[in-house]
């Protein structure tokens, strides 16, 4: 038996890996290997032709089965309290979004009822989201804040997203997004509201280990380009990385503010100009898709992915779970509309949840590849090719689900 594997604490015998590897083409699929796994680290990746003698004690035979790296949903604001059915069905009823917000509607009704659920309920509330993405092969997702726009509710609601990785076997990464809507009790004068965040906010999550990065909605009815630049020094400050949504539906110019920050990811993007995208391109950042939104809003104006892929900027997609825009708990439908509706290949669609979306959040080093040296976090599929994942939507196809090298879920 290959000494590495020897070593290993787990070894999985007889998958067909779809590495995910920048080096290789497509998906980097490899012949039959082992996976072998020590200190949730993959330690071995040794092609079956090469085995000789004796299997580790601790091994399993998957008979030929597809693996991939761990899906990673980066883009997520699945703590929340409250619905907006109705507020969809009255859209759908042609009373316009201000007609709503007017009543009581929008982003300030899940603000209200976040406000007012414990933190309890807000866990016990957000639980199937997370087993939704989990029963579908996601191992890594980020959790937004935004819907507390008070100190102690954006905290609440980072607390819980911590508690869900702690609880659950999967990653959870925390974003402070307090700068996602100006409170009500802000609305003359957004200004204060940007120095709590900047001056509190930023300091009291920091302070307690919350956030891992710290996002802005940068756009007319969110802040200006002066206001999103406040917060990303204030972040810098305490050593946080930040992120932005930017370019949904105008351009400020905030995709470029934000690569001169260096920020991880930049979100949305279907107004992004040239020279964003070559500001993105110059900096390394990554342009994350997400179609369930511009589906959810029937929008028309497309990303552009021909240019972004022409200036070899990565591309992530996710699910951007959220009340008002992306009620739909599924990365695997983002996947098939990221194809569908904004042209990307199937293995451009799954390098957009495995390793372009590790480096969305700040991970590449450690996720999102099948390579010796990589956190052991991977899928074993029942489908014959890696096409299907973004192809059939709606059936379970995990066959096991693997987390710090420990075997979660069978389908």
């Amino acid at each position: 038996m290959n000494k590495e594997l020897l070593n290993c604490e787990r070894v999985w015998l007889n998958v067909l890996p779809a590495t995910m590897r920048p080096d290789l083409v497509d998906y980097g699929l490899l012949e039959p290997h082992a996976i072998g796994v020590r200190d949730g680290v993959i330690q071995a990746l040794v092609p079956m032709h090469e085995l000789k003698g004796s299997v580790p004690a601790h091994w399993q035979d998957m008979k030929g089965k597809l693996v991939t790296p761990g899906l990673i949903d980066c883009h997520t604001h699945l703590v929340f309290a409250g619905s907006r059915a109705e507020e969809f069905e009255q859209r759908l009823k042609g009373v316009p979004y201000a007609e709503i917000a007017k009543r009581g509607g929008g982003i300030l009704s899940t603000v209200k009822a976040t406000r007012a659920a414990s933190e309890d309920q807000l866990y016990d509330l957000a639980l199937p989201r997370v087993k939704a993405l989990m029963r579908e092969g996601v191992t890594t997702v980020e959790i937004k804040s935004g819907y507390g726009l008070t100190l102690a509710d954006e905290l609440k609601m980072l607390r819980v997203a911590r508690r869900l990785g702690q609880s659950l076997p999967i990653r959870v990464k925390t974003t402070l997004l307090a700068a996602h809507a100006v409170p009500p009790e802000c609305k003359d004068d957004p200004d204060s509201w940007v120095e709590t965040i900047c001056q509190e906010i930023i300091p009291a999550a920091a302070e307690a280990g919350l956030a891992d990065a710290v996002d802005v909605f940068c756009e007319h009815i969110g802040f200006s380009l002066a206001q999103t630049e406040q917060v990303y020094l204030a972040a810098a400050q305490y050593g946080l990385p930040v992120k932005g949504h930017m370019d949904q539906l105008s351009n400020l110019g905030g995709s470029t503010l934000a690569a001169n920050f260096g920020a991880l990811s930049v979100d949305h993007l279907e107004y992004l100009d040239a020279d964003g995208i070559h500001a993105l391109a110059h900096r390394g950042v990554v342009a994350t898709l997400l179609p369930t939104a511009f589906y959810f809003l029937k929008e028309t104006k497309l990303p552009p992915v021909d240019a972004l892929r022409r200036a070899h900027v990565p591309m992530a997609v996710s699910s951007d779970i959220n009340p008002g825009t992306a009620p739909i708990v599924s990365l695997r439908m983002a996947m098939n509309m990221a194809c569908t509706l904004f042209g990307l290949t199937p293995p451009e669609a799954l390098a957009g949840v495995t390793r372009h979306a590790a480096h969305a959040l700040g991970e590449q080093e450690r996720l999102g590849q099948l390579r010796v040296g990589m956190l052991a976090d991977f899928v074993v599929w029942s489908c014959a090719h890696p096409a299907e994942l973004s192809y059939l939507v709606g059936v379970e196809q995990p066959v096991c689900r693997v987390v710090n090298g420990e075997e979660t879920i069978h389908g």
